[in-house]
């Protein structure tokens, strides 16, 4: 048996020959329509350079004057894992599509070990640009063309993709993105941590451990825990985020809780001007709702994300 030279149970384990093997999220679900929700969906080509693409969902009975309001989306997995055409993802955003009515861009962007971050960043950027060429006319994408409003535009992620779409937050907020208004973030059991243990952490140094090992697994040229990528605290640019709201929702038995209440705290002691909120779900699990969607808890979530898409309806 080949001698294992990382091993992060359950995401991935890598070997001493260079053999990768991903231990999760290697299912794919077909680009087709979903039979319960009537969303549309279909993959796109953003730069096949690169093989970066994304999937879109479109829901049904759409107004042909009154645009929506479009959420891109940046899938978890810890950097290493999943896809935006993963069974974990599919039912969640058709149903966020299909309930809050909204265009979804979920970004399929390059993963570790073989693509380290920044990678997943840049991708992430690029994507976003290319939606953004819309708003000004020039891209060729019908759905986002004829749907989405671009003056409402939202992200989102969990876990890792929590973190991009914090990240990519930040870098609206000092480059801009030109035709889009940046309404808010929605982040779920977001993938942030720190050198120094906050209240509540040091009930489990394991996860610590762990965080810390995968995080430089994939930003191998990281400074470690307090890097500004994955501890917001520590970011000269937190002040600048380049959005008005933000909700951020974590999962009472979630290592990664307390967090998301020290993101809260880090916002609202510098010099953003935004407002942020922090819903702890009792008795959960991370990502609890992506693996129970339609589980109590997980459709509350959904609702108030739908709140908070309506929040600033035209």
């Amino acid at each position: 048996m080949a001698e294992i030279a990382h091993d992060f149970f359950p995401l991935i384990r890598v070997y001493k020959d260079g053999r990768i093997e991903r231990l999760m999220g290697e299912g794919l679900v077909p680009a087709e329509s979903d039979p319960e929700t009537g969303v549309q969906i279909k993959d796109i080509e953003i730069d096949p350079k690169i093989n970066l693409s994304a999937r879109l969902y479109l829901p049904k009975n759409l107004d042909p004057v009154h645009k929506i309001p479009l959420f891109v989306y940046f899938h978890g997995g810890g950097f290493v894992i999943e896809s935006a055409s993963s069974p974990t993802y599919h039912k969640h955003l058709s149903m966020v599509a299909t309930e809050a009515k909204v265009v979804i861009v979920s970004v399929n962007y390059r993963l570790a070990p073989e693509y380290p971050l920044p990678i997943a960043y840049e991708d992430s950027w690029t994507a976003l640009k290319w939606v953004g060429s819309h708003a000004k006319g020039d891209g060729n994408e019908p759905w986002l063309k004829h749907h989405a409003d671009f003056n409402r535009v939202y992200f989102g992620g969990d876990s890792a993709g929590g973190n991009i779409a914090h990240n990519i937050t930040i870098r609206v907020g000092s480059e801009k993105l030109e035709g889009m208004k940046l309404n808010g973030i929605f982040l779920a059991c977001p993938f942030f941590w720190g050198k120094d243990l906050i209240d509540g952490e040091g009930e489990n140094l394991g996860a610590k451990n762990y965080v810390e090992k995968l995080w430089l697994f994939v930003n191998p040229n990281s400074s470690g825990l307090d890097d500004p990528l994955i501890n917001p605290e520590k970011d000269p640019k937190l002040c600048s985020l380049g959005c008005e709201k933000v909700l951020v929702y974590v999962a009472g038995k979630d290592p990664l809780r307390y967090r998301g209440f020290y993101y809260k705290e880090a916002l609202e002691n510098s010099e953003w001007r935004g407002t942020v909120e922090v819903v702890e779900i009792k008795d959960e699990e991370h990502v609890f709702h992506l693996f129970a969607p339609t589980a109590e808890n997980s459709m509350a979530m959904l609702r108030k994300l739908v709140s908070f898409f309506n929040q600033s309806k035209a």
